[in-house]
């Protein structure tokens, strides 16, 4: 930093008034603006020797906490815990302790994992339970559903999972192919609604040959409450050894596929149904489009 030629010329009488203006009780900040003096190094050497007045000392208010942060690392602490109780952060006891000797592992590395894998278990049936809770609540908030309800669920999960016609290959049948047990039940279900008679209604296994086909057939039939001898040749699927599959468990029953006699015009129905639950969305959203 430059200064004016000769600001600083008469240092010792400078020197004398700094002196002065200290020992009256003067702060830095005050003899700097006082003697104009903008240069650190000058007011250093003009107040040297001079101790600073008693007002002007701060009080340390980590002193205390330096101190019991100290004497509670000689106990053997550890970081988190003097964290816990004094309330200050890792940064500082780590600044405060770097000297004094690590406290001795009281526990072997085994029984430090074996309590972090409780910890991590508790914290997971926690989840598990707010998993839980979250279904049955969603699941509570349905209700009873009318048959219109039943209908309308039903054409959307048909065109999300059930065969449909494309313009290169015409294929107006009702057929459809899932092996969530459950979603089997809502289909019977809405095809009870759309009056669809049993008696129309095919039944065929698909499912790897690495499985019981006899068994599947057993658990499909009993589930959708018809003869498993009335099944149609089951599709066996070719196990391909370069494929990791999961679904090889004893619960894995295959898929089960269901078709609907004469059902061309059922199909054209329930495609007219599903643009019209199209059209209808688009419509009640259109005062949110821009």
């Amino acid at each position: 930093m430059t200064h004016a030629p000769g600001k600083y010329a008469d240092f010792e009488g400078l020197r004398e008034q700094a002196v002065a203006l200290r020992r009256a009780g003067l702060s830095r900040r005050q003899i700097r603006d006082r003697l104009h003096v903008d240069n650190n190094d000058i007011l250093n050497r003009l107040l040297e020797g001079e101790p600073p007045p008693e007002w002007t000392k701060r009080p340390n208010a980590k002193d205390d906490l330096r101190a019991k942060a100290r004497e509670l690392r000689l106990q053997g602490w550890t970081y988190d815990r003097i964290q816990v109780e004094l309330g200050c952060s890792k940064g500082s006891i780590s600044l405060w302790v770097r000297d004094l000797p690590k406290p001795e592992r009281k526990r072997s590395s085994e029984e430090a994992a074996a309590i972090a894998r409780r910890g991590w278990e508790a914290k997971l049936r926690v989840r598990e339970e707010e998993r839980q809770q979250t279904k049955a609540t969603a699941m509570a908030e349905i209700g009873d559903m009318s048959d219109r309800e039943v209908l309308l669920a039903g054409v959307a999960l048909y065109w999300a999972e059930g065969t449909k016609d494309k313009p290169y290959r015409r294929c107006e049948r009702l057929q459809f192919v899932n092996s969530d047990p459950n979603v089997i039940r809502f289909y019977l279900r809405w095809l009870d609604v759309l009056g669809v008679e049993r008696e129309r209604l095919r039944f065929r296994v698909s499912i790897h040959e690495s499985a019981d086909t006899t068994t599947a057939e057993a658990f499909w039939a009993d589930l959708a409450g018809v003869d498993a001898a009335d099944f149609q040749k089951a599709t066996i699927k070719r196990h391909n050894p370069k494929t990791n599959r999961k679904n090889t468990a004893e619960a894995y029953k295959g898929c089960l596929v269901i078709r609907v006699l004469g059902g061309a015009d059922l199909y054209r129905r329930v495609e007219g149904a599903w643009y019209g639950i199209v059209g209808a969305a688009r419509e009640a959203d259109h005062p949110n489009r821009t």
